[in-house]
């Protein structure tokens, strides 16, 4: 019984590569195998714009249905794939790549992290360093007319 699960499971785990990912629904795939191979690949890289962090191929938002018929249809109509993932990211804004690229102004968001974190551990350091120079407080008996004074409200 044990060993019929474990064959089960293996066999299970063989097939998955090759079934559908994802939301794709059968009639959005294309007959000819190669293009639907590009069309999943260009897919993978598309943030569906409604589920934030799922590719267009995992989403079941009919946003992302509709990008991945529009793939499918520029694929079809003969576009190169950096021709469709162009035509995409004109219309929908850089935001729909899942790997934004690192050029013009993204240079700054890439780099913005790690300036950050050196700008804090710099300031971190002066910090400590300042306060390991400071000279401690010390501490300064009671003058002459404060020991009165107290001497007077003890009662003494």
């Amino acid at each position: 019984m044990r060993a019929l699960r474990s064959l089960a499971l293996a066999v299970a785990l063989a097939v998955a590569p090759g079934l559908p990912a994802g939301a794709v629904q059968p009639d959005e795939v294309l007959e000819d195998p190669a293009l639907e191979a590009r069309a999943r690949q260009i897919s993978e890289g598309l943030r569906c714009l409604v589920c934030r962090n799922e590719s267009i191929d995992e989403s079941n938002a009919s946003l992302a249905r509709d990008l991945r018929l529009l793939v499918r249809e520029r694929l079809s109509a003969g576009d190169s794939d950096a021709e469709v993932v162009d035509y995409i990211v004109e219309r929908y804004g850089e935001y729909v790549l899942l790997n934004p690229q690192a050029d013009g102004w993204n240079w700054l968001l890439w780099g913005a992290g790690p300036l950050m974190l050196l700008i804090a551990g710099g300031l971190g350091a002066g910090y400590l360093r300042g306060r390991a120079k400071a000279r401690p407080e010390t501490e300064e008996g009671l003058s002459p007319e404060e020991k009165r004074r107290l001497d007077d409200l003890l009662g003494r």
